[in-house]
């Protein structure tokens, strides 16, 4: 199935989908009381934080999406600027 979006809309819901994954970040991070992804990420792995298994595998997959939707972001600017 193809849908044809425009480049614009296309920035537009990537950019609100990036917001809301960063939002979502760091509340969880606010809940820790931790900094930075890679801090928590490392804390959680050690056992330095109790039962923040289930959120470092939720931060570590909205980092991931966070990337590629860069990723996407940057080739639809690019498109743009063909």
């Amino acid at each position: 199935m193809t849908i044809k979006l425009e480049r614009e809309k296309a920035k537009e819901l990537i950019t609100f989908k990036l917001q809301h994954i960063h939002e979502t970040i760091r509340s969880i991070l606010e809940k820790w009381g931790i900094d930075n992804t890679d801090d928590f990420l490392a804390m959680a792995k050690s056992g330095e934080l109790e039962n923040a298994e289930m959120d470092a595998i939720t931060v570590r997959q909205l980092v991931a999406d966070h990337q590629q939707l860069k990723i996407l972001l940057e080739s639809v600017k690019n498109e743009d600027s063909k």
